[in-house]
């Protein structure tokens, strides 16, 4: 199916998705991140690495100061603000980004917004009300994730659920009305369905597989499908070695009209998007398109 056209007010901006897969680039600031904590430890190499993930096809920069981990304590409010607020400022101001930020953090999000960031991504399912206040007050954009755990708690349990999809939505569909009932208007908000957050490896890939149903909700879907666990459960490969899994969920994702996806490997997400629109006639190949003798070999490859 195609993706339903929407508009996503992000401060100043108004976003139109619908039209193409746009691609959420991760950008963590955390040095316990589950996939690469430690491999970018000082801002110049987040900031180096930002700048490849935009020239890879990154429409979006999400900015984390805390894990998502599980098992550890939260990250105190100031240290999150000391590890996000100056990336925001480089990647906003020095690399002309569209910044989300990842934090449940009222104080985090005020910092952030105030630093140039246009998004919150709050992987709590808005715990904390006041997120939806500082959005509202300042314009901008709110990612609403399904999740029944508190932040940074793991909860997997086979019998959670009667239905997972029917219960995301009704959950989803209670966030939206607190949302606006906060001030924001429907157009400030953005929908994830939590894969792996308070779910099994099987409750994720059910959800994802019915996710096409999310769209009776009336916003934007946002699938941060990359490096999850249910890929790792069904493929046995650690975080970095689940690219092609990861591909699979994007393909399957863009068949069921999800709007943007959140990726670690932009540069992989954006050749796959460019190969497929080609061969479903969604963009045109011209008659002029050729291989450059460049790139027509491996040159590093012994003959």
């Amino acid at each position: 199916m195609s993706a339903p056209l929407h508009h996503l007010r992000a401060c100043e901006l108004t976003l139109e998705l619908g039209a193409r897969p746009w691609l959420m680039g991760v950008v963590n600031a955390s040095p316990d991140s589950f996939s690469d904590g430690g491999r970018y430890s000082s801002l110049e190499a987040q900031v180096q690495l930002a700048g490849e993930l935009l020239a890879a096809g990154a429409d979006i920069l999400d900015v984390g100061g805390e894990s998502a981990s599980t098992g550890r304590p939260a990250v105190e409010v100031d240290e999150e603000i000391s590890r996000v607020v100056p990336l925001v400022e480089r990647l906003a101001g020095d690399l002309g980004a569209l910044v989300s930020v990842d934090t449940y953090k009222p104080a985090v999000a005020r910092a952030a917004l105030a630093a140039g960031a246009r998004i919150i991504n709050d992987v709590s399912g808005l715990r904390d009300p006041e997120l939806a206040d500082v959005c509202a007050e300042t314009g901008a954009a709110l990612v609403l994730m399904h999740t029944l755990a508190a932040p940074r708690e793991r909860m997997q349990d086979a019998e959670l659920y009667d239905d997972v999809t029917g219960e995301v939505m009704s959950f989803l569909r209670e966030r939206i009305e607190l949302a606006t009932a906060r001030g924001l208007a429907r157009e400030q908000l953005l929908l994830d369905p939590g894969p792996d957050f308070a779910k099994t490896p099987a409750q994720t890939i059910r959800l994802l597989a019915e996710v096409g149903r999310l769209h009776e909700l009336g916003r934007p879907l946002l699938m941060a499908i990359s490096r999850k666990d249910f890929i790792g459960a069904l493929t046995g490969r650690a975080p970095r070695e689940r690219l092609a899994g990861t591909l699979a969920a994007l393909a399957h994702g863009v068949q069921h009209g999800a709007h943007v996806f959140r990726m670690h490997d932009v540069a992989a997400a954006a050749d796959f998007l460019a190969v497929r629109a080609a061969l479903a006639r969604e963009m045109e190949a011209g008659r002029d398109l050729a291989l450059t003798d460049e790139i027509r070999y491996d040159r590093s490859a012994s003959d």
